[in-house]
């Protein structure tokens, strides 16, 4: 029963991250410790994406975690290099297409940082089904770890459906376009809800749950047959191994449902499910032999039948129903695609950690051309008024005709006027035209009231 489904590994072409990238370096950053920084980081880039990609990967979580790596460093980079100017073209080749005599493979060659992004995360979410698919689902260990495996696949997939039409902004190859990937993520799914399935017979849980779970894998599979029924790019073995399990989980949700009818003493519904699941199992013997297993199961359903009926033929004679009259079996769903949310990997760190990205180094920019625009016009501002004030001083003989009072001496100007004043007569001439001023007021009032008076005899 246990045949599962695994995805085939995008390949890339060799691509030089070092000269690009550290002519960008040399450009940006003066000489000094930060850009001999920088340029040692290109050259561990180089690197990690040679051991991600430039060799073949052993299907164990130590090669996933390099790819884990790489791509989080890309996620890292993106914002801080400015890829579209740089010319840096990544070719890929199709993970299904195994080429043809005359054609050669289907490959795609993009200047862009998101198409690599995407591929990269194609080949996590891949190699994640073939660590999978290598688990001995024979102990709890390894049925937990194939479950966590699928979920990350079904997610790196479905993530890749998401967001690969605007990481590209064109069309991409058959295996990573929304339709193929999002299929793959739903393959995915269904099988981490089969290793659910398995575990919880192994765990000896009640029939009830393992009903509902096997029933939900089953529903699971049907979606994906139904989603892969037209894509000619899929291995040819993918549509029989799914349409097989859908009938084997179907089978296996039927199987523990009698079981829980006979616990209910409803021993005509046991055998209607039996039945039932029989008829699945010979389906998916006979059509798809050749890529499943079905002995084990159907060997379990045929003893359990075997028995249900030889109990109610000699002891309870219960009436047993149409399958079509039988209470639908519930779902219970255990799995979820797993979210892509950097760093996926734990162990990530940065080596352009210290590097402001693109759009602060932009931002920085604008803010220092529009402060020096700003401090250019308060300043010309404040050379016109500098301007008018000098031009108000001028006006008033200013600052020449202000005396310079410094210094503990007199100022002479000062002195030969107050020689003037002595001369004519001093405080004391002073004091007597003060004294004059009210004998001159009355004089002055007299004239114009005599004035006053001739005005109006003579009008």
């Amino acid at each position: 029963m246990a045949t599962f489904i695994s995805v085939p590994l995008k390949k890339s072409s060799e691509v030089d991250l070092v000269k690009p990238l550290s002519k960008f370096v040399t450009a940006t950053y003066p000489p000094g410790e930060e850009q001999t920084e920088y340029l040692r980081a290109v050259e561990e880039l180089n690197k990690l994406r040679k051991s991600a990609l430039g060799r073949p990967l052993d299907k164990h979580e130590s090669s996933l975690e390099i790819l884990l790596r790489y791509y989080d460093q890309l996620c890292a980079i993106e914002p801080k290099f400015p890829f579209p100017e740089l010319c840096l073209t990544f070719t890929w080749k199709d993970a299904f297409d195994k080429g043809s005599l005359f054609g050669g493979s289907v490959k795609l060659a993009l200047a862009s940082v998101g198409y690599e992004k995407t591929c990269v995360l194609f080949n996590v979410g891949a190699l994640a089904s073939q660590i999978a698919s290598e688990q001995n689902l024979d102990n709890d260990e390894g049925l937990k770890t194939a479950a966590k495996f699928y979920q990350l696949a079904s997610g790196a997939f479905a993530h890749i459906k998401d967001t690969v039409l605007s990481a590209l902004n064109r069309e991409p190859t058959m295996d990573i376009s929304p339709e193929t990937v999002g299929t793959l993520s739903q393959i995915m799914l269904s099988q981490a809800q089969e290793v659910f399935v398995l575990k919880a017979t192994a765990d000896k849980m009640k029939d009830a749950i393992v009903a509902k779970l096997a029933n939900q894998a089953a529903d699971y599979y049907g979606d994906a047959f139904k989603q892969c029924q037209y894509k000619e790019n899929l291995p040819k073995e993918v549509l029989p191994v799914l349409a097989a399990k859908h009938c084997m989980m179907q089978a296996t949700a039927e199987l523990h449902q009698s079981a829980l009818a006979n616990q209910k003493k409803k021993f005509g519904e046991e055998i209607a499910r039996l039945q039932h699941a029989t008829e699945l199992v010979k389906t998916a013997a006979s059509r798809y032999d050749e890529y499943v297993n079905v002995k084990d199961l159907s060997d379990k359903i045929n003893r359990a039948l075997t028995a249900a009926k030889k109990d109610n033929d000699f002891i309870y004679h219960d009436r047993v129903p149409e399958v079509k009259d039988l209470e639908h079996i519930g779902k219970a769903s255990l799995v979820k695609a797993t979210a892509v949310q950097t760093p996926l990997s734990q162990k990530f760190s940065d080596l352009f950690e210290k590097m402001v990205p693109m759009a602060v180094q932009q931002s920085v920019s604008a803010a220092n051309s529009r402060k020096a625009d700003t401090v250019n016009r308060l300043i010309g501002s404040m050379r016109e008024a500098t301007n008018l004030c000098n031009g108000v001083l001028a006006s008033l003989n200013l600052p020449a005709a202000l005396e310079d009072l410094s210094g503990d001496a007199v100022p002479q100007s000062i002195l030969e006027k107050s020689r003037a004043v002595v001369q004519q007569g001093g405080l004391q001439s002073i004091e007597q035209l003060i004294k004059d001023l009210p004998e001159l007021l009355q004089r002055n009032r007299e004239i114009l009231d005599e004035v006053m008076h001739t005005f109006t005899i003579y009008p």
